[in-house]
C-alpha cells in the first residue's frame, strides 16, 4: 500500500492497491475471453449491461441509506465491476481502455478545482488567495458552462440545456434541467412562487380530467410533476429521495395497515373501503403516539 498524501495538507491518507485493481482488470479480461471465458460475460454489449450498471448505483444508494457499511463495501465493488466491464468491451473494440477513463476523470477533477490543485494536479497551499469562496463559486459557474458547451445535434445551434442525461429518472432529471434553466436566470424568485405553480398546473389537471381528454391529462400531470421537481429544488431537497422515502411511508403504512384488519378479524382483499380507512388511520395515529 502507498500514501498518496500530501504531507502539507491534512486529512487521512489515501490507500492505493494497483495490484487489486490489477487483478480485478485481468479477471475481467478472463471472463471477456471468447475461447475460455464465460458464456454468459463474452455475449454481453454496452446495451445488456446497462440496466445491471443502473441497478448497482441504486443499490448503493439503498446500502447509504440504510447506513450499512459492509454492504456499501460490496455495492461499490459491484459498481465498479460495471465500470471495469464497459471499459473492458470498449478496449475490445480498440476505442479506449480502463487507464483512458480514470485519466479521464482524474483530468476533470483538476480541472473543476483550479481552487485546489495547480494545472499538473499538485495540490495549492491552504493559504492560496483561489480558495476565497466567491472567487470558487464564479470558478466553478465558468467551468461547467464551458463543460457545457454542446449543441443540437438536429441544427448545430448551442443547447444551453444539452448534456443531461436522457437515461437519468424523469423526476431526477427533470430537477437537473430546471436547475440548468435557473442558471440563466429563468426562475421562480422564491419557494412560495413555486407553490403557487403547483397549484396553478393542479388546477389544469383537474379540468383535463373533467374534460375527458387523456392526451391532455397526461401533459398536464406532466407539468404538475414538473413543477413538483421545481419545489424541491427551491427547498433544497432532492426529489427523488423525497419520493423514495414517502414510498416507503406508504409501504410501511400499508403492512401496519394490513395488521390492523387482520387483528380486527377481516382481511386485505375482503374488507371495504371504509374499513381499510379506519385502520389505515389508525395506523397515522400510532405512529403519532
Amino acid at each position: 500500500m502507498t500514501d498518496t498524501r500530501d504531507s502539507s495538507r491534512p486529512g487521512p491518507p489515501v490507500a492505493v492497491e494497483p495490484a487489486s485493481l490489477g487483478r480485478l482488470l485481468r479477471l475481467m479480461a478472463a471472463l471477456r475471453d471468447p475461447e475460455s471465458g464465460c458464456a454468459w460475460d463474452v455475449r454481453q454489449t454496452f446495451a445488456t449491461i446497462v440496466p445491471y450498471t443502473i441497478e448497482e448505483a441504486y443499490e448503493v444508494a439503498d446500502a447509504v441509506a440504510r447506513g450499512d457499511r459492509d454492504d456499501l463495501r460490496d455495492e461499490l465493488g459491484d459498481l465498479l465491476l460495471q465500470v471495469v466491464f464497459h471499459a473492458r468491451m470498449a478496449e475490445e473494440e480498440g476505442v479506449f481502455a480502463f487507464d483512458d477513463v480514470a485519466r479521464a476523470i482524474g483530468d476533470k477533477l483538476i480541472r473543476r478545482h483550479p481552487h485546489v490543485f495547480k494545472p499538473d494536479g499538485t495540490p495549492l497551499q491552504a493559504g492560496s488567495a483561489l480558495r476565497d469562496p466567491a472567487q470558487v463559486e464564479a470558478q466553478w459557474a465558468a467551468i461547467k458552462a464551458q463543460e457545457r458547451a454542446t449543441r443540437d445535434p438536429a441544427t448545430g445551434d448551442p443547447d444551453p440545456l444539452g448534456g443531461v442525461a436522457r437515461a437519468l429518472p424523469a423526476l431526477a432529471r427533470a430537477e437537473k434541467i430546471s436547475r440548468r434553466a435557473a442558471s440563466y436566470g429563468f426562475d421562480w424568485g422564491n419557494a412560495a412562487q413555486v407553490i403557487d405553480k403547483v397549484r396553478e398546473e393542479t388546477d389544469e389537471v383537474a379540468e383535463a380530467l373533467a374534460a375527458g381528454d387523456p392526451q391532455a391529462l397526461s401533459e398536464e400531470i406532466g407539468d404538475l410533476l414538473f413543477s413538483v421537481a421545481n419545489l424541491a429544488r427551491h427547498a433544497g431537497i432532492d426529489p427523488e429521495t423525497a419520493l423514495r422515502d414517502g414510498t416507503a411511508k406508504f409501504e410501511r403504512r400499508f403492512a401496519a395497515m394490513a395488521e390492523h384488519l387482520t387483528s380486527a378479524g377481516g382481511a386485505l382483499g375482503r374488507s371495504d373501503l371504509a374499513a381499510m380507512e379506519a385502520a389505515w388511520q389508525a395506523v397515522k395515529r400510532d405512529e403519532k403516539r
